[in-house]
């Protein structure tokens, strides 16, 4: 019998469970929408940015730059010289960073460790290149990283093992003694992805980011975005900075002309505009602090958060919580796909949207008196 062309499918990539983004505000709607799903900037996007987004669009006839050079430039700067233009690597969205580093490190059969819940696309992208997934899931019901369990995980055959501190979606993080403890104690021939998104949001005294760990020589990539801090979620621009070893070899697989202008004039545009960041960092640290005082006051069982978002264990199962919400004008996010079975995702927003959540919120529970 003839093959069909299933045939030479890769088996890996048969259709399994897919990342899916958060919803987008309704197009047809003259209702007020507070969007609280999607973990975007309260403020919206940097003013610095747009100026540079704007001078830049009158040139989008010719190609980018070749490489990525200026903005790694930039982020010298922002990072006031601690590490040099070679150990930043950019791309289209902290996203495409990840599946970056998995095409350059991973092979059909090799192993990739993740800890659930967390950000979907750590396996999802994983799978897409063979990999054989070992979630070893964080400590409930604090959600910390449960240590003893990764290193028992650790084969000969592992070669990635994802961390995020703060954590998507459960807004906790990782001390500094157990990230030093850990990193201590794991093979050398092995990567740790560092996801840091969220750092800018983090004030715990013991919190720390990847930075001393990169240049203490382990074998660490932070992983960082434009769409969280910077309000540049739609121009779809990250990036991730490691050793200078790690950066070169990576640097092999970076396309050509991989930044759009746009983008990367926005990006650069973003990383002078001090004040806006301040000004989005107090936001949310504010917002977090109202918020936290209002769940408990309503009795909603939420976990403490560093990042600029909340998980609730919410009072009514989720997608009828969520889509009550929806019906006062609130978006937030189900996060079962996340690996936080039941629970709700809550983006920080401004004064005015958190009052409005808080509103309806009380309306729509039954246990809220």
């Amino acid at each position: 019998m003839e093959k069909g062309i299933e045939s030479i499918f890769k088996a890996h990539l048969e259709p399994k469970e897919v990342y899916k983004g958060g919803k987008n505000l309704p197009k047809h709607t003259d209702k007020k929408i507070y969007k609280l799903s999607s973990n975007e900037n309260p403020l919206g996007q940097s003013p610095k940015a747009t100026e540079a987004l704007i001078k830049a669009a009158t040139n989008v006839a010719i190609y980018p730059d070749q490489t990525d050079i200026r903005l790694r430039e930039a982020l010298v700067a922002d990072f006031d010289n601690q590490l040099e233009a070679d150990q930043f690597i950019c791309g289209n969205s902290g996203s495409e960073i990840i599946d970056m580093l998995l095409r350059a490190f991973i092979n059909e059969g090799d192993e990739v460790i993740y800890s659930n819940p967390c950000f979907l696309p750590y396996s999802v992208f994983s799978r897409w290149y063979g990999a054989h997934l070992i979630d070893i899931r964080l400590r409930e019901p604090d959600y910390s990283l449960d240590v003893e369990g990764i290193l028992k995980a650790i084969t000969p055959k592992t070669k990635v093992i994802f961390l995020t501190s703060p954590n998507n979606p459960t807004g906790t993080y990782i001390p500094k003694r157990t990230l030093d403890d850990f990193l201590n104690r794991i093979p050398k021939n092995i990567i740790i992805v560092f996801d840091e998104v969220y750092r800018h949001f983090a004030d715990a005294e013991d919190y720390i980011s990847a930075l001393s760990y990169v240049k203490e020589g382990h074998n660490v990539i932070a992983i960082n975005s434009f769409s969280k801090t910077y309000g540049l979620a739609g121009l779809r621009i990250g990036y991730c900075y490691t050793t200078s070893q790690i950066a070169n070899y990576i640097r092999q697989i970076h396309k050509p002309f991989l930044l759009p202008l746009t983008s990367m004039e926005a990006a650069i545009g973003a990383l002078n505009d001090t004040e806006f960041v301040a000004e989005t960092v107090e936001t949310v640290v504010e917002g977090r602090k109202f918020l936290e005082k209002e769940f408990e006051r309503l009795r909603i069982a939420y976990w403490p958060s560093q990042g600029n978002f909340f998980i609730i264990d919410p009072p009514l199962p989720e997608f009828e919580f969520t889509d009550l919400l929806m019906n006062e004008g609130i978006m937030v996010r189900p996060v079962s796909q996340f690996g936080a079975h039941g629970k709700v995702r809550i983006t920080v927003g401004t004064q005015e949207a958190n009052e409005a959540l808080i509103k309806a919120m009380e309306k729509i529970s039954p246990t809220i008196k």
